[in-house]
């Protein structure tokens, strides 16, 4: 099975009708002890998941359950009312099945029974409650379709409000599945009910810690990459974007959240009143009084597990499930290979001009990999370079004119597995500049918007890129490769011709023009040699790559 690409959100929908014969429209809902969210989506025979609607409530289920053992009446009207639209909905859409599965409040209260026959007799719906094993893999199995986990270990961790879940594999294979009574609401009723006293967080934390030690052996687990789902990893992830000033991004997914930023983010709401963390820009405000409570439990996680970072899925149990009912298993994919199939899938669909995206690509990393450090860049900005380089040109699925904008936002609007949104947006930046104007933050917003690193880190890639496509100016690979001095008086970049090409000319006119950016950033000139040893003069008055902002 090839691994499946959910595609969310207005500009990727597709029409409501299934697209071509052989695709299952199937719904799939999840009823969990915070919320419920129902999928629908077209699933095709490889696998291929296309997203047609999706609906939310947020009955809290799960709120009192701790005490009372019972699901509230008004909560258990809210929920059959919200699931007798997703019912509806699903059906009205064609789907041919539809899967709802009920958590930890409905498999924990004593009228869960009678709450899964209202649902029925109300909404037509057949609930299946899980338990907490059930709930972990198929976490597990969302993970394991939206990230490279076929190298290392990995622990994916699911919080809910009733309950949190733990999938702990090697290689791509699951080792073990655990389940604790941790969820955000759960431990908000019973920890920190009095939101002014730091020691109710204490003692939560104190419990989760003693648990996580039992689950999570130190020495088989310590140092594995840590995948979160669920409304508080999601609202983490949102949270840490907007400190970055990374507002355009268009999902959360793949944000890498680094671990010392989780127990800083926790003591700053934590000392936060209910006013004030409505103002926190990326925390959804029905999460405000919970949010303490899950960040937490992620916390201890993290102090357990010691990774380098936490990676947000905006994909949980709900994708599982929509995977599991279209009987789909994930693919298991090395590191670095969902990202390449996915640019290079995306740049297939803007039907990019492979020869000219490639050659641009080969010398744009030629060139990084003689001057990159001495510009400050590292490995993460070799990968952004990389995919900027193949998707520069996409824009011309739109028009020509003005291409590098309608790049920049094709690129920001993709689904690309393996690229966190951070990188996505710097993809974007550095693919919009590899024509027209500079980067200004007096003249173009979405660049001012990002903060000083960012914005640093796309001026060196795209004068980087620029004159990699400059050097295939006239799109027919005429350079081989390009030897790059660094001299105490100038940048040489000396192109070496291809076997076939009869002149350089053009494409040595076209780096030259463009290399103004990368001057800039290297502080010193650049030289771009011809074969006779002489410096390149751009005619400045010729038009064709500097129009337009």
């Amino acid at each position: 099975m090839t691994t499946p690409h959910l595609r969310i959100g207005p500009a990727d929908s597709p029409p409501r009708a299934p697209r071509e014969d052989g695709f299952q429209r199937i719904a799939a809902i999840d009823i969990g002890s915070n919320s419920i969210r129902q999928i629908v989506a077209d699933v095709d025979p490889d696998g291929g998941i296309r997203v047609v609607d999706e609906m939310k409530a947020a009955p809290r289920l799960g709120a009192g359950i701790g005490k009372k053992r019972e699901l509230a009446p008004e909560a258990v009207a809210q929920a059959t009312e919200a699931l007798t639209r997703m019912a509806t909905l699903a059906r009205q859409l064609g789907a041919k099945r539809i899967e709802a599965v009920a958590t930890s409040a409905v498999r924990e209260a004593a009228n869960g029974l009678a709450f899964v026959t209202a649902v029925k007799q109300q909404a037509g719906l057949k609930v299946r409650i899980l338990e907490g094993e059930e709930e972990a893999r198929l976490a597990w199995r969302s993970a394991l379709a939206h990230f490279e986990l076929g190298q290392g270990r990995a622990v994916v961790v699911d919080i809910g409000g009733g309950s949190v879940e733990l999938a702990l594999a090697a290689e791509g294979l699951v080792e073990r599945l655990i389940t604790l009574p941790f969820g955000a609401i759960r431990l908000t009723e019973k920890y920190l009910g009095d939101p002014s006293s730091p020691k109710g967080l204490k003692r939560l934390r104190k419990r989760v810690r003693g648990e996580i030690e039992r689950a999570l052996p130190v020495r088989d687990w310590r140092g594995a990459e840590v995948i979160g789902s669920g409304g508080t990893f999601t609202n983490l992830a949102g949270m840490y974007l907007a400190t970055q000033g990374m507002r355009a991004a268009r999902s959360v997914h793949g944000t890498r959240i680094p671990a010392d930023e989780v127990e800083r983010m926790l003591e700053q709401l934590a000392g936060m009143s209910m006013e004030q963390r409505l103002g926190v820009e990326g925390l959804n405000a029905g999460r405000a009084d919970i949010i303490v409570a899950g960040l937490a439990v992620v916390a201890e996680v993290v102090a357990r597990v010691e990774p380098r970072d936490v990676a947000a899925s905006a994909f949980g149990i709900r994708e599982g499930l929509l995977l599991e009912t279209a009987r789909v298993t994930p693919a298991v994919a090395d590191p670095g290979e969902a990202r390449e199939r996915s640019v290079r899938q995306f740049a297939e669909r803007c039907h990019y001009e492979t020869p000219h995206a490639r050659q641009v690509q080969k010398l744009a990393l030629q060139l990084f990999d003689s001057i990159g450090a001495r510009l400050g860049l590292d490995g993460t900005d070799r990968a952004i370079l990389s995919d900027a380089a193949l998707l520069h040109d996409v824009g011309y699925h739109i028009n020509y004119q003005g291409h590098h904008k309608h790049s920049y936002h094709l690129i920001l609007h993709a689904d690309l597995l393996g690229v966190s949104p951070e990188e996505q947006v710097l993809v974007a930046h550095v693919a919009r500049y590899h024509r027209g104007s500079a980067p200004s933050q007096r003249r173009h917003r979405d660049f001012a918007r990002l903060d000083a690193t960012a914005r640093r880190r796309i001026r060196r890639l795209a004068g980087i890129l620029r004159v990699a496509d400059g050097l295939d100016r006239g799109h027919v690979a005429a350079v081989e490769q390009v030897r790059v001095r660094w001299l105490g008086r100038a940048l040489r970049i000396t192109p070496v011709p291809a076997a076939r090409a009869k002149s350089l000319r053009l494409e040595l006119w076209g780096a030259a023009r463009k290399a103004a950016l990368l001057e800039r950033v290297a502080k010193t000139p650049v030289e771009i040699v011809g074969p006779g040893g002489k410096a390149v003069q751009p005619d400045e008055s010729t038009p064709g790559d500097s129009d337009g902002e």
